[in-house]
């Protein structure tokens, strides 16, 4: 079964990104940004409270120190850097569930940072090795490719299990990585085409390029956005047909 996660709790002080309230009904599991590209402590907060409320899984969302950019930047960070700064972000969510008694189920790297783990081996162990230093029971989201062997060898040795994440409304490249957002079509807006996509996903396993190839692909769980009302509706009718 394919599990809906979304992106949430990225607002910041007086500044509001999303309708996280809007769509929390209709997924399962949520990953709440932890300060660095978006989320205040009170906003973190109201995020946990949120998701016990409606019974969906918590997971950190952990990202570069890029407010200015919404994190979806690179940054030349080391890899003690990035290491020490995603276990201070899962700390800092982590501090907010056991306030609520509630459970931290796993970490999905935000934006620029979750696109370098993917193409970097480097980053991607220096981030596997904050989560596992953490806590080797949380689990690690990475992007559904053609080929994960790399990151499922350094997994594997630092005892860390894998969820593995498509877009619904994002397009692809052959390898299975994300289109670029600067690109033609990169962003699917229509509803048809998104559900086509997961009926294909759901029967066969595959997912269509956006040059109109088939590639295989692993997916435990789909990601959605609730950042307008349109993709809340999306969000809705998905989980409808699923």
């Amino acid at each position: 079964m394919i599990r809906l996660n979304c992106d949430a709790g990225e607002s910041f002080g007086s500044w509001k990104m999303g309708l996280d309230e809007a769509i929390m009904p209709y997924v399962d599991m949520a990953n709440f940004a932890c300060g660095f590209h978006a989320g205040d402590p009170l906003i973190m907060d109201k995020s946990i409270q949120l998701a016990l409320k409606h019974g969906v899984s918590i997971g950190a969302h952990p990202a570069y120190p890029d407010l200015v950019g919404f994190g979806r930047r690179s940054m030349a960070c080391s890899l003690e850097e990035i290491e020490a700064m995603v276990i201070y972000q899962i700390g800092a969510l982590q501090g907010f569930a056991t306030a609520h008694n509630a459970t931290l189920s796993y970490v999905k790297p935000h934006g620029g940072l979750y696109n370098d783990m993917m193409k970097n081996e480097r980053i991607f162990e220096a981030v596997a090795k904050a989560v596992a230093r953490v806590n080797p029971r949380l689990k690690l989201m990475i992007l559904s490719m053609v080929d994960t062997s790399v990151h499922e060898r350094i997994a594997k040795a630092l005892g860390l299990e894998l969820l593995y994440e498509v877009f619904a409304d994002r397009a692809y490249d052959d390898a299975g990585l994300l289109v670029p957002r600067t690109q033609k079509g990169a962003v699917l807006h229509d509803v048809q085409q998104v559900l086509a996509r997961l009926k294909l996903l759901q029967k066969e396993g595959v997912l269509e390029t956006i040059s109109g190839k088939k590639i295989a692909l692993r997916a435990d769980t789909l990601c959605v956005h609730g950042d307008n009302e349109e993709a809340v509706l999306l969000v809705e009718t998905l989980r409808k047909s699923m």
